[in-house]
């Protein structure tokens, strides 16, 4: 009997090494990579036509000689309002324009706050551009957002001017649509700026002769500007006796819109891929 169970051991030894060795062999057969099988290839990403449009207009206003800022989202009332001359009562203050959080709080309406932190911070004189996201009570359609991309500029010194405005807008519709391209300015008011201008350029499409993008008037809507209030100069603690400035906006998302020749914005945040794969 005891050489019976020593040979049964003996066998089932045997049987579990031979079962052990197969399951191996087995194992190493599927998981063996043929490396002279062609792989594939990721799919490659890009960047989003929005940030491709900001990249352009922070590249030509950095070679400018503009810094970029940005700053907090939520702002208090004295950023979003009191440093920028909003009076109490103006129409931009009402919970139907503007996105509170609580009382004394809101979602930034314009990165023209970052200038009152930037000037407090950094002083005068300076230079600077703000792009970033702002928010306001807008209904969406083709050509609003409640959520919306832009760039505001600030150039403060000694004996600046509305020239040097009209100098550096032009340039900078040069650089970006084409050396070709003019410009225009339209008096306008805004509550920081004075005097304050709108701005256009000549359509980069139609050279100004009148087509579809520029709703056949040979002209297309850059954005505001003007000369700096002083007292939004006195609110970042700068002498608007001895420094003067100028200022200006734009939105980014529409200027994309129009670039590549888009009738809806909504199409800009809807992350469709098969949409944004085209803008590369």
């Amino acid at each position: 009997m005891l050489f019976i169970e020593i040979a049964s051991k003996d066998k089932i030894g045997e049987a579990e090494r031979t079962l052990q060795e197969l399951t191996a062999a087995a194992r190493v057969a599927r998981e063996t990579i043929d490396v002279t099988i062609p792989g594939r290839r990721p799919r490659p990403g890009h960047l989003h036509p929005i940030t491709l449009m900001r990249q352009r207009i922070e590249d030509i206003f950095v070679s400018l000689g503009y810094l970029v800022e940005d700053d907090r989202e939520i702002e208090t009332d004295f950023y979003n309002f009191d440093a920028l001359n909003i009076p109490e009562g103006h129409p931009a203050r009402d919970p139907q324009d503007t996105f509170y959080t609580t009382e004394g709080f809101a979602l930034r309406s314009q990165t023209s706050t970052v200038q009152i932190h930037a000037m407090q911070r950094r002083g005068a004189p300076m230079r600077m551009i703000a792009p970033g996201r702002v928010f306001r009570r807008d209904t969406p359609d083709p050509t609003h957002n409640p959520m919306f991309f832009q760039v505001e500029g600030l150039c403060v010194d000694r004996g600046i001017t509305m020239a040097h405005l009209k100098g550096t807008l032009a340039e900078f519709v040069h650089r970006l649509f084409g050396p070709e391209t003019k410009t225009r300015f339209r008096p306008s008011y805004f509550p920081f700026t004075e005097p304050s201008a709108e701005v256009d350029y000549s359509c980069f499409n139609c050279g100004g002769s009148g087509c579809r993008i520029c709703k056949q008037s040979g002209w297309i809507e850059l954005g505001g500007s003007g000369m700096v209030h002083p007292n939004v100069l006195r609110a970042a603690n700068v002498d608007p006796e001895q420094f003067t400035g100028f200022a200006f906006g734009l939105g980014i998302d529409r200027t994309c819109a129009r670039i590549y020749q888009l009738d809806d914005i909504r199409l800009l945040f809807e992350n469709d891929v098969r949409f944004l794969e085209q803008f590369r």
